[in-house]
């Protein structure tokens, strides 16, 4: 059998659809956008997405989508590996579940036995909750953890939904991460100073071998620097760095590539609301999912070492490569922007 992608269906040419949402107005919206796709009516998301025998590298070539209600916990605490940028009370949700970027790395494929993409309709439920935990504390929320949610805003806007309930919500800050490239999207979004926009940046290289179909660095740059252009508060972050025999010419290239965009623009470092470094690091469970579905990744075969059930670099290793790039961002913006795993 051959695998080239010329022989797999273009994305989303099949939707399934739990019964229970099928008439809510978001699932209506949501399905006139694919009026050629073949709609499945299921009982349950999980009786698709969660079926034995899936090959998730196989199905992202070709992903289904699934539309379904969101039920029991909305919210959870943010987990020790994930940086909370010194805010309290950090929480992350999932409104979507998979993305449909095919990094090899990523840890979502250790996570999920499903390639296919699950998109939550009712995000109303997810906002009344928010709503009673705020009248009681703030929040720090990431919303785009287990999905990519501004590389599917054309399809499903949910982008624009979360920051417009944030912008009406001053004690709810909200970080949306991406290695999308749309600058067209500013013009949809509203300016909101509690919502940060997190582009994720690696060297071309790193791209190129580790994170197929997502946009090159230098047009995340574009958009990242276009949005600062129009007042959006924007972080960029180092993170995951992996590490390749080149890593050290390959980020000194990144810096230097970032210095040219910079400088096109007229801006300095400092306008970003600030950095992250961190290098790759992933639970050991994770780990052993990747490494059956992705047996020939280098990302995913280096022989980390088991810190406390995670997996990360030789400390040495670890330290060199995160230490090289804080210094070196040291060079162009305030220390205190940059927060280091």
């Amino acid at each position: 059998m051959n695998s080239g992608d010329s022989y797999f269906n273009p994305n989303f040419t099949h939707i399934y659809v739990e019964k229970k949402v099928s008439s809510h107005f978001r699932t209506r919206e949501i399905l006139a956008r694919f009026p050629r796709s073949q709609v499945v009516l299921i009982d349950h998301y999980k009786d698709v997405f969660n079926r034995r025998g899936q090959n998730p590298t196989v199905q992202h070539r070709s992903q289904c989508l699934i539309l379904a209600a969101k039920e029991g916990n909305l919210f959870y605490e943010g987990a020790p590996v994930c940086q909370d940028f010194g805010n309290a009370n950090f929480y992350y949700c999932s409104t979507m579940m998979n993305c449909v970027f095919d990094c090899s790395y990523c840890y979502l494929k250790g996570m999920y036995p499903s390639g296919h993409l699950v998109v939550f309709v009712n995000l109303e439920d997810y906002f009344e909750t928010l709503d009673r935990f705020l009248r009681e504390q703030s929040m720090y929320l990431c919303v785009s953890y287990d999905a990519d949610l501004l590389a599917v805003e054309s399809f499903f806007g949910y982008g624009k939904l979360w920051a417009r309930y944030a912008a009406a919500h001053e004690n709810l800050k909200i970080e949306i991460r991406t290695k999308s490239a749309n600058p067209g999207m500013w013009e949809e979004l509203p300016e909101a100073a509690n919502v940060i926009y997190a582009f994720t940046l690696a060297p071309q290289q790193m791209i190129r071998v580790c994170e197929s179909g997502t946009p090159s660095v230098g047009a995340r740059l574009a958009c990242a620097l276009s949005g600062i252009a129009k007042g959006f508060p924007v972080r960029l972050c180092f993170d995951p760095m992996l590490y390749l025999p080149t890593w050290r010419e390959d980020y000194r290239g990144l810096l230097e590539e970032l210095d040219r965009a910079f400088f096109s623009y007229g801006l300095s470092m400092d306008v970003l609301t600030d950095v992250s470094v961190g290098t790759f690091r992933i639970s050991r469970e994770y780990m052993k999912q990747l490494r059956r579905v992705l047996p020939d990744a280098p990302a995913v075969q280096f022989p980390y070492v088991n810190s406390g059930g995670v997996y990360q670099y030789p400390q040495a290793l670890l330290e060199e490569m995160e230490q090289y790039l804080v210094s070196e961002l040291e060079k162009r913006m305030d220390r205190e922007k940059i927060y280091r795993e």
